[in-house]
């Protein structure tokens, strides 16, 4: 049996929420291993609809869970998505969800330089969650960040925080706000740490024993490949790396144990905030498929900006990636349409292109070249075997393999969670 690591190949929002809770079923644990509580996953469960931003997957099901080195974690994100969920009926303890003892804390301060920065009237926005993010990733690699250990140490804390504080300090300064005051923030961990110290553990101890006792390791990635800090159209990208390479690095295991690399796209493109987007539709089409798909944001409320499936976007994701196989979702939102577009390459200032170049000004001009593929008007909402799609519905997902160079290893055709098509099963590469 080989570990999974799932991570999204376009620009997130591809519906990891599902799969990740369909595939967490058969694993035996679960583990973060980027990001923050700016993911938004939701599953459906039943008659129950959990929405999750922080906690891995895999709590909804009861497996233990992880949240890994590589994640910064809000210690009152934590405590309210906890609140969340045990008020439906999810039993949250230390015995089920394990934090890096070295997972760096989003702070406040964080917070409120995020919205700052975000604020400014020069048109640099970069369209995050305002949620303290990229700060807090900031101060990771400036050195200078607060760790879950360092709560179990409040003597040291002063110093820290001052050490913090040093640096933000003078940033607010030259946004002309007042001074955060180191008192306030150490009297805030003071409080907090109650809260998230019992689930601190050496989670890279603790993942290794489980692949020594052979379990089943389901890492869960956040956001999309293409907003990838180094492989992402940067700068409207998130603060971390997020393709499968990271799950290594962000839990402390060896690259051998991350297994088989599953990318979730979107049978169809979608992409919040700021950004490039070569295939956006902002035509009735496009509308058509956000009002489909229901394509809103699950942390930010924002609607979804939509296009057409971009098969050299996700070809290059599946490279940089590592992905050995995807999950297609939403095929059910293109039910209905007479005919259907994929962007098979760029022609910019007159060239083709067979990749999103990293230049702004490049990925600006990028406009996308089609191949127009029959619709079906069948549904294929809720199927569950090959042989209740369409013809024309089969012959787009083998369109989409031949394009992207790996194979479909699973379809989703509702957000239910059953309703998915398994080709081949992850956990056996």
């Amino acid at each position: 049996m080989a570990n999974v690591t799932v991570v999204g190949a376009q620009w997130g929002d591809e519906g990891k929420g599902k799969i990740v809770d369909w595939l967490s079923h058969r694993a035996d644990v679960v583990a973060r291993f980027q990001g923050g509580h700016n993911a938004g996953h939701t599953l459906v469960v039943g008659d129950k609809t959990y929405k999750l931003s922080l906690f891995p997957s895999g709590v909804v099901r009861g497996k233990l869970s992880f949240i890994g080195n590589g994640v910064v974690v809000d210690p009152w994100a934590f405590r309210d998505e906890k609140k969340r969920l045990e008020d439906q009926g999810v039993n949250i303890t230390p015995e089920l969800v394990k934090v890096s003892e070295t997972a760096s804390l989003i702070l406040p301060v964080h917070r409120e330089l995020d919205a700052l920065r975000e604020n400014r009237d020069d048109g640099m926005a970069i369209g995050t969650t305002r949620r303290g993010i990229g700060p807090a990733y900031e101060d990771k690699v400036g050195r200078r960040s607060i760790r879950v250990c360092d709560l179990a140490d409040p003597a040291s804390l002063p110093a820290k925080v001052k050490d913090l504080l040093h640096h933000h300090n003078a940033i607010r300064k030259g946004l002309g706000q007042p001074e955060y005051e180191a008192a306030e923030l150490i009297a805030a961990l003071e409080e907090i740490a109650p809260v998230i110290l019992p689930f601190m553990a050496p989670v890279w101890r603790d993942l290794d024993t489980a692949i020594k006792d052979d379990l089943k390791i389901l890492f869960e990635g956040a956001q999309g490949t293409m907003l990838d800090v180094d492989h992402g159209t940067y700068p409207y990208v998130t603060s971390s790396n997020t393709v499968a390479g990271q799950a290594s690095a962000g839990t402390g295991v060896g690259p051998k144990s991350a297994g088989y690399g599953l990318g979730i796209v979107k049978a169809y493109t979608t992409r919040v905030g700021e950004g490039p987007f070569p295939t956006e539709l902002k035509d009735e089409t496009g509308r058509l498929l956000g009002e489909k798909g229901r394509e809103f944001g699950v942390v930010t409320g924002r609607q979804r900006r939509c296009g057409w499936f971009d098969a050299v976007l996700v070809k290059q994701a599946v490279t940089v990636g590592g992905i050995d196989g995807v999950v297609l979702t939403k095929l059910d939102v293109l039910d209905g349409f007479d005919e259907l577009k994929i962007c098979i390459a760029y022609e910019i200032d007159g060239e083709r292109y067979d990749r999103l170049p990293p230049e702004r000004g490049l990925q600006a001009r990028a406009r996308p070249v089609y191949e127009t593929i029959e619709g079906w008007s069948d549904s294929t909402f809720g199927a569950r075997e090959w042989g209740q799609l369409p013809a024309a519905a089969v012959k787009y997902v083998r369109r989409v393999e031949e394009l992207i160079g790996v194979p479909v290893a699973m379809l989703s055709t509702s957000p239910e969670r059953e309703d998915v098509i398994l080709v081949t099963d992850p956990f056996r590469g």
